[in-house]
């Protein structure tokens, strides 16, 4: 069964729709085409009928017929004789390999090296903590003696570092045991185990946030599994996000010392469409959902614990198994309070990474869940290798263990960078429209146009690498958002936002670069 849109639920996402600035039927139409852009209207989604949406906004049938019209000229809706108009991206082209979305479409070329001299904004992603890596390594070469009259292989990882992750959930509140964490390479490396064990039949429908992680993205098209994207609010402007406030005032970050960031978008208003997320689940009944609570990725949003009983409530109804990407919920930037998902459900399926808190060159992921699926996990596992390096997981163990060591002066130094990019944006970019992130590594902007991809292609030219703003969703939405990493020192940061606005000054000087460029150069992105 497909998704469709109720006139209630379009009525509430167009807003003010009706201006005077144009006729009728031409406001309505590009108000919802910005809705299908800015991914709040997800791809493929049957809109209202004419008549219901007319009754629905008071307004004539006539209106709405017009208004459709010129939604499917533009290429934003499509429909079949006798049925409703489906929301759509006008087509740019042939697809990449695979044909259509469903199939094998990667949008991005893996382990792509920087060019010297270019500042990477494709990556959401720190440098080693120093020496807390160093010393965690060199604990575990005194213990790798000890583990080496054995065969070495291990599917489930290495007794240390099961125990170490299992204790932490179990203070965070989900009582956890060994047997119920399986080791992985990496977050990416424990969701394609899930994805081959709970999604691996051509099709499967798999619910995701929209927009959502570009690499989970692609690991479930090649899975052969279909996404089935539910849009997440806009952010609301400025004010005060669910949390009600931050340590050190509404208008600072956490260490007091941040710039005021009344009259941005905030990132705790805006939270998730649950209304939008339950009627998914009910008519679409997808096997698995994927999603990001935690300092999502690209928004930075923190869903609310009201939010996050609904949703498990909501899985559990519709049979679908929560898969939850806990990566960042380390990088608290504001202190915000939140129970882990797993609380509320024994059902749901955890995924944790060392990568964003520590470093991705540690490679040590891990699933959290019940005792009977961490062992279709394994057996799953062993399709793909055979176990983890040893030395990394007995490090890992110490990490984990001592977990905040190295966080404080992170988090810190984090804030500082978060502060200092949402002022350079404001003073260099002032058309752009910066949520605030509550956590996380980045910061997602809306652009004053849909201009991500023409900036991708020209960020090289001007010393940066991008990643366009449809990566992070399905079909080609996004286009008019842009994600930036706060990752960068700020003398760093500041030379990138400068090379942002030089690139958005030539498209503004030369309008006709954005139909004339070519796609963007691939980039790996984290």
């Amino acid at each position: 069964m497909s998704v469709s849109l109720t006139p209630g639920s379009l009525v509430r996402l167009l807003g003010e729709w009706n201006v005077g600035a144009a006729p009728a039927y031409r406001e309505l139409g590009d108000v919802v085409r910005l809705l299908i852009l800015d991914g709040r209207v997800a791809l493929d989604v049957a809109l209202p009928s004419e008549r219901s949406l007319a009754a629905a906004l008071g307004i004539s049938r006539t209106t709405v017929t017009a208004a459709y019209a010129l939604l499917r000229e533009q290429g934003f809706l499509s429909s079949g004789q006798g049925s409703r108009s489906r929301s759509c991206i006008p087509s740019q082209g042939p697809l990449h390999a695979g044909g259509h979305d469903g199939a094998l479409r990667l949008s991005g070329a893996p382990g792509l090296a920087v060019p010297d001299g270019i500042l990477d904004l494709a990556y959401a992603s720190l440098p080693a903590s120093g020496e807390v890596v160093h010393r965690a390594f060199a604990a575990a070469l005194t213990e790798l003696p000890a583990l080496l009259p054995g065969f070495g292989y291990d599917a489930l990882g290495v007794g240390p570092l099961r125990e170490a992750i299992a204790a932490r959930y179990t203070a965070a509140g989900v009582p956890t045991t060994a047997a119920q964490v399986l080791v992985t390479s990496g977050a990416q490396h424990a969701l394609n185990i899930v994805l081959r064990t709970l999604a691996g039949r051509s099709g499967t429908k798999v619910l995701v946030e929209h927009p959502s992680y570009p690499n989970a993205l692609d690991a479930i098209r090649a899975a052969g599994c279909r996404p089935v994207p539910v849009a997440m609010p806009a952010a609301a402007p400025g004010g005060t996000g669910h949390n009600g406030g931050v340590p050190g005032g509404r208008g600072h970050s956490a260490g007091g010392n941040g710039p005021a960031h009344n009259g941005l978008a905030h990132s705790g208003a805006g939270g998730w469409d649950l209304e939008a997320m339950e009627t998914a689940l009910l008519q679409q009944r997808p096997a698995m959902a994927y999603v990001v609570p935690d300092f999502h990725n690209p928004t930075g949003r923190l869903m609310p614990d009201s939010q996050r009983r609904r949703l498990v409530k909501a899985a559990a109804a519709s049979g679908t198994v929560l898969v939850v990407d806990e990566t960042l919920r380390e990088l608290n930037l504001d202190g915000a309070a939140s129970t882990p998902m797993a609380a509320f459900s024994p059902a749901v399926v955890s995924l944790g990474s060392l990568s964003k808190s520590h470093w991705a060159g540690l490679r040590t992921g891990w699933i959290r869940a019940s005792e009977p699926l961490i062992r279709r996990f394994a057996a799953a596992r062993t399709t793909l290798d055979l176990g983890g390096p040893v030395v990394e997981q007995l490090a890992g163990a110490h990490l984990v263990n001592a977990m905040t060591e190295p966080l404080p002066d992170r988090l810190s130094a984090l804030r500082e960078n978060r502060d200092t990019l949402v002022e350079l944006i404001r003073e260099h970019l002032p058309g752009w429209e910066p949520e605030w992130p509550d956590g996380g590594l980045s910061v997602w902007c809306r652009l004053p146009a849909p201009i991500s991809t023409a900036l991708a292609v020209l960020a090289p030219d001007v010393g940066i690498r991008l990643a366009a703003g449809p990566r992070f969703g399905v079909g080609g939405a996004f286009e008019q958002y842009l994600r930036l990493p706060f990752t960068l020192p700020p003398e760093q940061l500041e030379t990138a936002v400068l090379a942002l606005r030089s690139a958005q000054d030539r498209l503004e000087a030369s309008p006709q670069l954005r139909r004339n460029l070519s796609s963007p150069p691939a980039a790996a992105i984290a």
